[in-house]
């Protein structure tokens, strides 16, 4: 013979072996998601009818019979729960795939999958002991781990054909590598590669010989294979076990806990995949897996923890809703699937609480848009709604009204089941399955489950409303916020508008005279400009305060310039001055702090109506909080402010001046001097009333870095 034929890497290579199946990939990939959805696992096994078969079948065996029989796929997996999905879903898919595997005829493969079957189970309960992530994986590599036997016998079934047969150990490799250069944990490794999983599952099946001591840092899949297969393969040996025990931090007593209940699994997961195990001579096999018999009590408890496990893995896929359209179709939907309901459709009270509504969710979306139960004028349905109780109607049934009727008709079915939905201690509206006459027993021995569900739906439809509600909230907090700005702009562009217009009939005055304008266009163009900045301020809801330094002084005698220039200052009021020789420069923006004036002066001109003295000064610098500042005083004479005027003095509130904005002035002022990091209170009594303005002063950059954030808070009286 050529050493081409003589070598077996060369036959493996041109070998007939099979490639795993892509539908088991995606579906590894789906079951280990944690958002998998029933609808999506049933359309993705659909695709594989071998596999459909066997899951329908599985659902209507005695282990998982109920009420009628099963014929929908996605009602199935809802009976048989994810991990038993998980376990078909994996050993069909690698038994259909080496299925066809060619070996030996005379060769009986029951031993060698029940010895892979228990190395799987085996995997799968170490992985959990461990917290390791991905159970199934775990499955799967136990599973394949000895799969590069087939993999040999398929291709040299004359020199492998003794070997299939003997004790899996180390002296089976020395054997296998003498005789064909190769081992059955290295056939089995790159037949697994050339699946291209992204994980360590060839790993696993390479190394499940390995001595142990190299296997301490290796990854916790190798770890559990190796352990799975010693506890499956080489029971007795006690000193191995222990020592591959601890390499994955486990007891041996755990490990003597999980080995009890391996065997019944193993005949359990057998039975349901068609695999007659009887007569395997590896592993010491109970007879044929019959399901014991259960008294009613028992079955009944059963069935409660299942539904209590179904409500709580539906409640999670509720709570994974986007949007409050798609979690009133996935309520539908669910309900379809674990109660048998032909259809079934959601009423909600309507925000009054007077009506049950249809919403836009289900197969009847259309017709029930406009359909409306007042619950004033009672009914069966309204009274399920405001009792919280479920109700059974019958289409034959003499107390139906008309929106009942109308129920019937829009179904097309025989009977409804109306489970309120309850959250708390408020009911939201309806759910509303149709069914067969005949299946309301069924439905009426199920009550406590619909009950539970019912809970679920409501508590996710109301967190739903609630986000909706936020939602909402937030959008008028917005439109408030802009409705407010737009107000702010409206009564602070009043005092350039005013001023321009005035500056307009001085121009004329001077013009007709021929006496120069020069002084007047410069003031025109700047209050234009203040115009354009604080319309332009209307898009920004938190304006920052331009930085700088500002010479008080300066910006006073400006405002007092346009104060005495036009009609903002009758003759009777006297405004007075006393800026001190000592520096006025404060950190503020000259435009701002000319903004703050102007209303303070306004204020102050209308509460002179009969004349009187203004008067604003500089008192020098205030030490307050270790930090310096200017203070800046503008007072009048006038009657002084009454306690409750006083109390909201800086609230946005309607005073008793005319006009549409006015009230809003010194609520400008406060946020204005807020934004300058400054203080402004006000004194007030029957001999007039002060405003003090502390704003900050100038410091170098090494000092003000030591000291405190200013404070806001307003001066005491």
């Amino acid at each position: 013979m050529h050493q081409s034929d003589q070598d077996i890497r060369n036959r493996l290579l041109i070998a007939r072996l099979p490639a795993m199946p892509q539908i088991l990939i995606k579906l590894i990939a789906h079951l280990q998601a944690d958002d998998a959805g029933m609808p999506e696992l049933a359309a993705l096994i659909a695709k594989d009818a071998g596999m459909t078969s066997k899951i329908l079948g599985v659902a209507n065996s005695s282990a998982y019979h109920r009420q009628g029989k099963v014929v929908s796929l996605e009602q199935s997996l809802v009976s048989l729960g994810t991990d038993m999905i998980k376990t078909l879903v994996i050993s069909e898919s690698v038994f259909q795939t080496f299925n066809s595997f060619p070996h030996s005829c005379s060769t009986d493969l029951r031993a060698f999958w029940k010895s892979s079957l228990s190395a799987a189970v085996m995997a799968r309960a170490l992985a959990k002991a461990m917290g390791y992530p991905h159970a199934e994986e775990a499955y799967l590599a136990g599973l394949l781990h000895n799969v590069g036997r087939l993999a040999l016998l398929a291709t040299a079934p004359k020199e492998y054909a003794f070997n299939f047969t003997a004790r899996d150990d180390a002296a089976l490799c020395a054997v296998e590598q003498r005789t064909l250069q190769i081992t059955h944990a290295e056939a089995g490794a790159w037949l697994i590669e050339r699946w291209h999983l992204d994980s360590f599952l060839a790993d696993s099946v390479l190394y499940h010989h390995e001595p142990l001591a190299r296997l301490e840092a290796s990854h916790p899949l190798i770890r559990i294979v190796r352990l799975a297969h010693l506890l499956c393969c080489h029971a007795d040996d006690a000193e191995s076990i222990t020592q591959a025990a601890s390499l994955c931090a486990l007891d041996v007593e755990v490990l003597q806990d999980l080995a009890g209940s391996v065997a019944r699994q193993v005949a359990q997961a057998a039975q349901h995949l068609g695999i007659d195990l009887a007569g395997a001579d590896d592993i010491a096999t109970p007879p044929a897996y019959a399901p014991p018999s259960v008294d009613p009590v028992q079955r009944r408890l059963s069935d409660e923890v299942r539904n209590m496990v179904l409500v709580s893995e539906v409640g999670q896929t509720l709570s994974r809703q986007q949007g409050e359209s798609s979690l009133l179709e996935a309520i539908t939907r669910s309900a379809r699937i674990l109660f048998d309901f032909d259809t079934a459709v959601i009423l909600l009270q309507n925000p009054t609480g007077h009506a049950l509504v249809g919403v836009a969710a289900g197969e009847h979306q259309q017709r029930l848009a406009g359909f409306s139960i007042p619950l004033a004028k009672g009914g069966l349905l309204a009274a399920s709604a405001l009792e919280c109780q479920l109700a059974f109607l019958k289409r034959d049934m003499p107390a139906l009204g008309i929106v009942e009727e109308q129920l019937f008709r829009i179904l097309g079915t025989d009977s409804l089941v109306c489970v309120p939905l309850v959250a708390g201690q408020r009911s939201l509206g309806v759910l509303i399955g149709g069914v067969a006459a005949w299946q309301i027993p069924a439905c009426q021995k199920r009550e406590g489950f619909l009950r539970a569900y019912a809970n679920q739906a409501a508590t996710a439809l109301e967190t739903a409303i609630s986000a909706r509600g936020l939602a909402r909230r937030q959008l008028d907090h917005v439109a408030e916020e802009y409705r407010a700005a737009s107000r702010r702009v409206v009564h602070e562009v009043n005092n350039p508008l005013s001023i321009i217009k005035n500056y307009l009939s001085v121009l004329d005055h001077k013009l007709e005279k021929q006496e120069p304008v020069t002084g007047e266009m410069s003031i025109l163009n700047e209050e234009i400009d203040r115009v354009g900045q604080l319309i332009g301020g209307l898009a920004d809801l938190q304006p920052v305060a331009a930085s700088g330094v500002t010479d008080c002084a300066r910006v006073v005698d400006d405002v007092l310039r346009l104060f005495r220039a036009t009609d903002f200052l009758p003759p009777k009021i006297e405004v007075v001055t006393r800026m001190q020789d000592a520096p006025c420069e404060v950190e503020a923006d000259a435009d701002m702090l000319k903004q703050i004036l102007l209303n303070l002066l306004k204020n102050a001109v209308e509460a002179l109506p009969d004349g009187g003295r203004i008067e604003v000064a500089n008192r020098g610098h205030v030490n307050r909080d270790r930090r310096l500042y200017l203070e800046l005083c503008v007072s009048d004479n006038g009657a002084g402010l009454a306690p409750e005027v006083l109390a909201n003095l800086f609230s946005p509130v309607r005073s008793s001046k005319e006009g549409a904005h006015h009230g809003l002035g010194l609520s400008i002022v406060h946020d204005l001097v807020t934004r300058l990091h400054g203080v402004i209170g006000c004194r007030s009594s029957k001999s007039g009333t002060s405003f003090e303005i502390l704003l900050p002063i100038p410091l170098p950059a090494s000092a003000a870095a030591a000291l405190p954030a200013p404070g806001n808070t307003a001066l005491s009286s």
